[in-house]
Formats: structure tokens, sequence, C-alpha cells
């Protein structure tokens, strides 16, 4: 997604570039033809870390671990570099950066909206899945850039956004950070290098975001769903209120918003203050809230059948946004999860299944993992199953009308396919597959 975007723009200025991969040939399938043709040295194979001396810079894509013996030896060598860290270089416009562990995709999204309700040229991408480097040069000084930004894309950046805004943080990714000091070390650099003329937004909610907000180099925006901040946004009843010097605006009341669960009340409460900073206008920040239902693959009502509705949350990757979605329905639960196993603790979400769910269905890597979390709290109906199929079929089986058949892995994707998109789509089918049928 980011790598050949990248190579197309540094060929543009006389790069000579090698590519390296893990993959075989023949594991790369079809996009091995994409990389052929891009017409530069590759090396596949067990080997492709190897022989990295006399580079004069080398571009790690976002996941590629830190650790690894071959890129600590490197890194004393050579630039370590990134697309992400060239498009803070030479874009013209101002960037807006959004992180967390949750609700990235949503409240970028939700950004990228109000910005461009607002009348404004605005260009959303990063770890969102569109790499915007090849449009780098086209992008006027005027317009808004918003980036979805991950640990991975931030974790050797020495160039901080405009804007910056941290979701929340929660436990992930420690099979590639290791640690969870790592993975917050990797967070913060989205601020770290800002000037006193940015700003960043941070969780008041969170301890770990509120401990970031005290080393903020910028000026600092809140926003709670618990407490009113002198400078932010916050709940209040059923109002959402942005509060600064100048005062107080109710810009949208709660009951009037599209989208499912409290997570997404914080989503858009942060989503306001970067959207107004940028630049929008409180009458598009509002209309938006009001008329957004989602991004594919997070709470997406798929359809419903018989009275039972189908939701794919394929995109909650972690525990915690799996929890999220749980918390977002007051109908009986048939949860399927499991998945890539990313050295993630399963005991919140397992007591969670016990408060919130009447099944669990278990699948992939994690299967026994997600089972013995759920049996520590207590003997309760689970159910595993060899694939996606299995599970949506069995989810049918075990629902009721008034049910709700969520698929929200609580894991990253990897164990079965290549990503979370690709893993949704197949659930979506496999859903529309059962109620034809019928």
């Amino acid at each position: 997604v980011s790598n050949v975007p990248l190579i197309h723009f540094l060929r543009k200025y006389g790069v000579v570039i090698s590519g390296r991969d893990r993959k075989t040939k023949e594991q790369l399938g079809s996009n091995y033809s994409v990389l052929r043709d891009l017409q530069i040295e590759l090396r596949l194979g067990k080997d492709y870390l190897e022989d990295l001396e006399g580079y004069d810079a080398v571009f790690l894509s976002p996941g590629v671990p830190r650790h690894l013996p071959q890129i600590r030896d490197l890194r004393r060598k050579t630039p370590i570099l990134s697309e992400i860290a060239l498009v803070l270089r030479y874009c013209p416009a101002p960037i807006y950066g959004i992180t967390g562990s949750s609700g990235k995709t949503t409240t970028t999204t939700l950004i990228g909206e109000m910005l461009r309700h607002s009348g404004l040229t605005t260009y959303v991408g990063g770890n969102i899945g569109r790499s915007l480097i090849e449009e780098i040069e086209t992008i006027s000084p005027e317009g808004k850039v918003v980036l979805e930004l991950s640990s991975f894309q931030l974790e050797d950046l020495d160039t901080s956004p405009h804007g910056a805004l941290v979701t929340n943080i929660t436990e992930n990714h420690l099979d590639i950070h290791l640690t969870m000091e790592n993975y917050i070390n990797a967070k913060r650099n989205i601020y770290l290098h800002q000037g006193s003329g940015d700003f960043a937004v941070f969780n008041a909610d969170d301890p770990i975001t509120m401990e970031m907000a005290s080393q903020g180099q910028g000026q600092v925006y809140l926003f709670s769903m618990k407490n009113s901040v002198e400078r932010g946004a916050y709940l209040q009843g059923d109002e959402l209120i942005y509060r600064d010097e100048d005062g107080a605006y109710s810009f949208v009341k709660r009951s009037e918003v599209a989208l499912l669960g409290e997570h997404n009340i914080q989503n858009l409460l942060a989503a306001a203050i970067v959207s107004h900073l940028a630049g929008a206008s409180w009458t598009a920040v509002s209309e938006v809230a009001q008329n957004f239902t989602g991004v594919p693959h997070r709470l997406e009502l798929v359809l419903q059948h018989e009275g039972v509705s189908y939701y794919n949350d394929s995109i909650a990757t972690s525990p915690a946004r799996a929890i999220a979605g749980l918390r977002s329905f007051s109908q009986p639960i048939i949860l399927i999860a499991g998945g890539y196993d990313k050295k993630l603790s399963f005991r919140e979400l397992g007591k969670e299944i016990h408060q919130r769910t009447k099944a669990v269905i278990v699948l992939g890597d994690t299967a026994s993992l997600i089972t013995d979390a759920v049996e520590a709290y207590g003997s309760f109906p689970i159910h595993q199953v060899q694939d996606l199929e299995g599970a949506v079929e069995l989810g049918a089986y075990l629902a009721e009308a008034g049910d709700v058949v969520l698929f929200s892995p609580a894991c990253a994707s990897y164990d079965m396919y290549p990503n979370f998109e690709v893993r949704g789509e197949h659930f979506r089918a496999l859903v529309h597959k059962l109620v034809l049928n019928k």
C-alpha cells in the first residue's frame, strides 16, 4: 500500500532502488507481477534482510520489527526513513495526525468529512489505506491533510504533524514492539517534535494519554466523557460541548448522533476539536455527527434476517476494540472472535463476554487463549470452529429473533487473511450467502 507509491516517487529523482520481501515469488502471488513491473532489484525469501550495507538509506515498511538483529545493526550505520517521514517533510499543507490504540480510523474519517463538508480541500491517508506520497507535489498549501498514523509509522519519526490527536492507549502490537513502554514511546512521536504554534489533543479519561498531555510541546486540548474541560470538548448530559477561551458551544446532541456506542461519542468529541482547529465550520461538524454512520468493517450492519442482526466489526484487532463493540449493544449477543496472536491479554475480554454475551464462537490461533480467558470467570457456552464459514453458520443457528451476531475478532487477521478488510469482506459474503440459502 505504501511502498509501491514510494518507489514511484523516488524514481522521479533518479534513486536506484532495491526491494526486499520475506515472502517468496510464489507467496507473493499476483503482487509479484506488480513488483516485477517496477523494474527494481528484488531480493525475496528468508534471507531478505541480509547484506543491507552499502545503501544511502533504507525505508522500512510499517510493522517490520525494529528489534531484529539486522535492523538493530543497520540503525547504527544507515539512515532509516519511511514514506510518512517524506510526507511530513515535503507536504506544503498543514498535516493533522491521528493515532491511538482504537478509534483511529473512525476519528480520521470523521475529521476528513467535517473538513470536506466545510468546503475545504482535504486529503485523507496514512494507515487508513491510501499513500499520499505520490500526490505530495500537487497538494495545495491551502489544503488540509489528515493522516491516520499507526505506532509502526510513528516509531522512527523525528518530525510531528501540526495537529496531533491521541485517542487512547491500551495494550496492542506487543508481538512487534515487545513491551508496552516501546509501544507508548512510538506513539509519543506524534506530538514530541511539535513547536509552540502546533496543537495536540488528548483523552482526559485515559491516564496514559493524560501523562502524555503533560509533555505536549504546543497548545494542549482535552476531550472527556466524564468531566468538563477548560479547553477542548466534553459530554454534559445530552450535549456535546466545545469550550475554549471564547466560551462554550454545544455542537450536537448525543441523541442525534448516528454512530453506535459510547466509544464513538469519544471519537466525535476528539474529531470536533481537531476539525474546528483545522478550520471546519460548526455547521459541518454538526451535520457530519448527525449523518455519519461509520466506516466499513467497524460495527457495520451487514443485514437483518428473521429478527437477527449481523454486524461486521473486523477492524477490531485488539481485545479493547472488541470490548468497545460489545458495549455498543443492549441486545443479546453471540460473539465470533479469534485470529492471529499479537501477544495481548484476553483477561478483560473474558470478563466482558460473561457480562454481555449469551455465547461465544472462537476460531484461529487464539481460540484456546480466548477460551481460557472466558473460563477463568466460570463456565460459559463456548464453541470452537475451524473457519469463519463454520462460525457464521453456527452463529445463525444459535441466534434467536432479537439477537445480534457480532463478528468482533479481538485479534489481527494474519493467521487466515492478509488484512482485516479481506476478513470483513469474507464475513459479509458468508452472511449474505447464508441468508440467501435459507
